[in-house]
């Protein structure tokens, strides 16, 4: 009998949140703290031939400014694939490169210094858009299966257009900041981040020291999205202004610095061919993208396809992928990186496809469903899309859908317009190491690979552990983000449960066997505090490891090394992957022609739900982007000069309450068995997944217009 569904329970740290207990990196505090801030490259590109910090070492607090000359040459981490240059070097390969970093006493004081430090630069021309003179086009190894050309050939019908997803900026509430002490031979760094393991690496190679004698914490992160996904360059300068310094050092990034730090959604270009026979089963699809990316960064071009050559049953496929190469920082994971523009625009191409057919969205993308990975042959593990379809149109309402577009409208003649999309995500999972330990004393840690930037995995961790364990949940530590607890790897593309949660499965039966053991056949009654107090132990522990399926030992050992060892979500025998259908109403306002989104229903394919309220939570969040990603959210380049133009949240223009509003979210539950015990997919980026194109299929059926271009702006409906 399958086990029952888990129940709704909050958040174990929602109160510390409320209250603002929580400790973020930033608000660590150590006695002698020096604060410290970067010297951003006014250019795009070129070399510093010289830094006049004279005036900066005057200004009252200054106490020490570092240098290229303070940085050996050193070398990327080859196992950390997007680690950032290190340390602090002459050449400039993007606008706000650091150059300089200014320590003080105050930070007042470290911002005073940074902007009396004075940069002669040997310019050099650059390219700063994807159409700029100088950006060069780079092809990447195209992703093909069967005989596309073939397949279009005999087609009988065909939807052929161009899609456009602009460039775009995590905003966290939590800046980037990071915090460093050295003390009696040990470097310990705070820092909000997703990949606690990897600074630990990265900084001991960058600074030429052992990463044994290297800690990282990142307890609690406000918000990461990818952002803090790799290894900031931040973090080695902070590192080494606290070694030579003898004194805590901290630094938190301005957010008009961080545009032009950390990694981003790259601008990106579709062209689609996709085909259908007289019977409406798509039968070819060839498929181009261009991405924007810097001159050396290596986001990988052709990921774009990944997803969307398994949404259906497609035999045929042809994916064609190239980077465009400008004078930008790297590129970098956002929120679902390549499945969320690649379902823009090919959900909008579906979307197309069934209006040049006559046939309903909805029933046109149940008729192509899939029980095969089209691009391997192997079965889906589990795929419950068209139940996400059937249960999001009866809750939405969808058969009182008018077909027709312009159609549908209010008595003030407010546009109406209802569309559809669906999206995916690849279930994919990371090698982690777990410890448990039960003391008498009513305490019990859990301490696994893992952060928690808001997403709720320990609020999922104590649900499970709970829900197997006789054990005092208000004595429950969960320690995660931390290095001297346990072996961290990067938490990202949604593998974080699939990574963590099976292994309170293995710990809890290792410490029933370890329980078992120490009682020798006595039945003693009570929890297992109890139970270990009785036979005067003072705490029961027991370590547990987990590998992805057909991974071996080398994968676990090169996580224990700070590297990246993920896998999926083709496993030997069978194709992993989560669904969501996105159901959305549109009304555009007859004169101002603003759009506003008043209802959207998702229903979403991610196995068992093991924690609902944060589940939800997750939906919702990604609804929202996505609404912000279709209306409101793009990055302004600087043609003349590089960099960003709208650094900051004044002019970066995100969704608000007036953007959204009812948000109707549900799940299949159903668990995949053959993917991990508890039956657990992904969820986090599948969430936002097919929410901007259900936008403006949306904005076609209300109004007429098919607009492939993102945002959609009020302009473009007059």
């Amino acid at each position: 009998m399958p086990a029952p569904p888990f129940a709704d329970r909050p958040r174990i740290d929602a109160l510390d949140k409320v209250r603002g207990a929580a400790a973020y990196a930033a608000d660590m505090r150590f006695p002698g703290l020096l604060h410290a801030m970067t010297v951003p490259s006014p250019v795009a590109r070129g070399r510093v031939a010289a830094l006049e910090t004279e005036a900066a070492l005057r200004i009252p607090g200054v106490t020490r400014i570092l240098t290229p000359a303070d940085f050996a040459p050193t070398q990327r981490v080859a196992d950390l694939p997007n680690s950032p240059r290190p340390g602090l070097v002459p050449e400039i390969a993007f606008r706000g490169e650091p150059l300089a970093l200014i320590v003080a006493e105050t930070l007042e004081a470290a911002i005073e210094g940074a902007e009396a430090v004075r940069v002669r630069i040997e310019g050099a021309p650059f390219s700063a858009t994807v159409d700029s003179p100088g950006a060069a086009r780079e092809p990447a190894p195209d992703v093909s299966t069967g005989d596309a050309a073939r397949a279009l050939a005999g087609a009988s019908t065909i939807v052929e257009a161009s899609y456009e997803s602009p460039t775009q900026h995590h905003n966290p509430i939590e800046l980037l900041s990071t915090t460093a002490v050295w003390a009696d031979g040990r470097l310990l760094i705070h820092e909000g981040s997703q990949n606690a393991g990897a600074i630990k690496v990265a900084v001991a190679r960058t600074l030429g020291i052992d990463p044994a004698i290297v800690d990282v914490k990142s307890a609690t992160v406000g918000g990461a999205f990818g952002q803090k996904g790799w290894v900031q360059r931040q973090t080695a300068l902070v590192a080494r202004a606290a070694m030579l310094t003898g004194r805590p050092v901290k630094l938190v990034a301005p957010r008009g610095q961080i545009f032009h730090l950390a990694t981003f959604r790259p601008l990106s270009r579709h062209r689609i061919r996709l085909g259908a026979d007289a019977t409406g089963r798509m039968v070819g699809v060839h498929y181009e993208v261009d991405q924007q990316n810097s001159r050396s960064g290596g986001f990988p071009a052709n990921q774009y396809h990944d997803g969307a050559m398994r949404l259906y049953g497609i035999a045929d496929y042809a994916g064609i992928a190239a980077n465009i190469r400008t004078d930008t920082q790297a590129p970098g994971h956002m929120r679902a990186p390549y499945e969320h523009p690649a379902c823009f625009a090919f959900e909008s191409a579906v979307d197309e496809l069934s209006y040049r057919l006559g046939r309903d969205p909805v029933a046109l993308r149940m008729a192509n469903d899939t029980r095969t990975d089209m691009h391997t042959g192997k079965p889906l593990s589990s795929r419950f899309l068209n139940e996400c379809l059937q249960i999001g149109a009866e809750r939405f309402g969808w058969s009182r859908r008018n077909p027709a577009p312009a159609s549908m409208a209010a008595p003030d003649g407010t546009q109406i317009g209802w569309g559809v999309a669906c999206g995916l995500y690849p279930t994919l999972i990371h090698p982690a190491v777990a410890t448990l330990r039960i003391a008498a004393d009513g305490s019990t840690r859990f301490a696994v690979a893992g952060h928690e930037f808001g997403q709720g995995i320990r609020t999922a961790l104590a649900a499970v552990l709970t829900r197997e364990l006789q054990i005092d949940e208000r004595r429950l530590q969960i320690l995660v983000g931390d290095t001297t607890a346990a072996p961290q790897h990067l938490t990202a593309g949604s593998w974080g449960s699939a990574s963590a949660l099976p292994l309170v499965v293995q710990a809890v039966a290792r410490m029933r066997q370890a329980v078992a053991e120490l009682l020798d056949g006595r039945r003693i009654a009570g929890t297992l505090h109890q139970q270990i107090a009785t036979v005067r132990r003072p705490f029961l522990e027991v370590e547990v490891s987990q590998v992805g399926p057909g991974q071996d030992s080398a994968a676990l050992q090169r996580m224990r090394a700070g590297g990246y060892a993920v896998t999926g979500p083709a496993y030997p025998d069978f194709t992993t992957m989560s669904y969501i259908a996105h159901f959305v109403e549109v009304r555009v306002e007859p004169r101002t022609r603003r759009v506003r989104v008043p209802r959207v229903v998702s229903i979403a394919d991610c196995g068992r739900v093991v924690s609902p309220r944060t589940a939800a939570s997750q939906v919702r969040g990604g609804v929202v982007w996505g609404i912000s990603h279709a209306l409101r959210e793009a990055t302004e380049t600087d043609p003349r000069y590089g960099g960003f133009l709208n650094n900051d949240l004044a002019e970066y223009v995100v969704a608000t309450n007036a953007d959204v509003d009812e948000i109707d979210v549900g799940f299949v539950d159903e668990p995949d068995p053959l993917f991990n015990s508890i039956g657990l997919k992904s969820l986090g980026e599948v969430s936002m997944v097919g929410v901007s194109a259900a936008v403006a299929n949306a904005v076609f059926h209300a109004t007429g217009r098919r607009l492939r271009k993102l945002p959609i702006r009020v302009d473009d409906l007059l």
